[in-house]
């Protein structure tokens, strides 16, 4: 009986490991130089992200010491790499920042020839300004009130401007570029020394609003606030609908206490957009005011998802038809809790920003486009 030659298995062999070596050079002509590194706050984007991209996941291990200081070791070699971290500002979110500035400094510190910090949420962007009211206990009596009052430019002086710290931070842990989406206020751009693509999540809102809303004609673009004025203004532009805002006044962080609707939302579908809710009581406030006022149905379109505290229960029992956020924060735990959340992927926005920052393109395109 002849023996079986074991050539062709040899060759079976060489021709697979073949095809994984063509595949993995393809990946690297592709994208040649270049570093993705995740950090623990939302892995998930990051991988949705290296998969547009078609590369791998750069190797790093983080853990905390018993004194729960962070340490990060990178894994591979940086050196003269042009190396990508995501890291959003969500969750723990002062453990997410020092880890950020630990695994831009191990990086730089190798050797590595430019290292963007990819930040779909930006961490304390609402600091951004010493604030105009100070915050005044509940329990204080009328008098101690108005002595706050009367005296609240003294409060206001010493109010950190904590955003330009979180600026001043990353550039001295050696970050030279930062990518992030819908800043909380766009002059915060000016707060870095370093580049900053700032991209929006309009175009993403606006393919989502044409749809999943049948009667989008029929809308009407609703600010929760007048700092958003012009970011519905635009977005109404491009639908060719109209647009109202809500004046709301504050009499402590996260607490509204009046609210007054310009617009007419009668017989309409009142599409509220706003860059971020953290407890809902604004967006559940104007919902409300939105259906005294007679619209049909309200939604809520949000770029940062954040949902502390109460959030998800007001939203339960909020009139929404439904809340649309960005999966710049992880979203999976939220929309498990609240049937009407719903998400929308960025993840192409920042995987074409990646790409296009990497081969020295205009990312432009991405301001009024999104990339398929």
């Amino acid at each position: 009986m002849p023996l079986l030659s074991s050539e062709p298995i040899r060759a079976r062999c060489l021709v697979k490991s073949n095809l994984v070596s063509t595949r993995s050079n393809v990946a690297n002509n592709r994208m040649p130089n270049i570093k993705v590194f995740s950090g623990t706050s939302h892995p998930d984007l990051a991988q949705r992200i290296v998969d547009r991209l078609g590369i791998d996941v750069g190797k790093v291990v983080t853990k905390k010491f018993s004194n729960l200081e962070t340490c990060v070791e990178i894994g591979e070699s940086v050196r003269g790499e042009d190396v990508y971290i995501i890291q959003s500002g969500s969750g723990e979110v002062n453990d997410n920042l020092m880890e950020l500035l630990i695994m831009i400094n191990a990086c730089k510190i190798a050797s590595a020839s430019r290292v963007t910090a990819v930040i779909p949420c930006f961490p304390y962007a609402r600091q951004d300004k010493k604030d105009k009211n100070g915050d005044i206990p509940e329990n204080d009596n009328n008098r101690s009130r108005a002595t706050v009052k009367c005296n609240e430019w003294k409060f206001r002086s010493r109010a950190p401007i904590s955003a330009k710290l979180v600026a001043n931070m990353l550039s001295v842990a050696g970050a030279d570029h930062i990518i992030t989406m819908d800043l909380h206020a766009s002059q915060i751009q000016g707060f870095f020394d370093i580049p900053v693509d700032n991209l929006f999540a309009e175009p993403a809102v606006l393919k989502w609003i044409k749809e999943n809303i049948p009667e989008w004609r029929n809308s009407i673009i609703v600010s929760p606030d007048a700092g958003g004025a012009k970011r519905v203004t635009s977005i109404a532009d491009r639908l060719n609908v109209e647009f109202a805002l809500i004046h709301k006044e504050r009499k402590k962080a996260n607490e509204v206490a009046s609210m007054v609707l310009v617009g007419d939302v009668k017989e309409r579908i009142a599409i509220l957009v706003d860059d971020m809710a953290d407890t809902c009581g604004t967006i559940c406030h104007a919902a409300e005011k939105l259906t005294e006022a007679g619209a049909t149905k309200v939604y809520a379109i949000l770029t940062h998802g954040i949902f502390s505290g109460p959030a998800i229960s007001r939203i339960n029992n909020a009139c929404f038809e439904a809340v649309v956020v960005t999966n710049t924060i992880p979203q999976d735990g939220h929309m498990k809790e609240c049937p009407k959340i719903r998400c929308i992927d960025v993840s192409m926005m920042f995987a074409e920003a990646v790409r296009r920052t990497h081969n020295g393109e205009s990312v432009s395109y991405l301001f009024s486009n999104v990339p398929y």
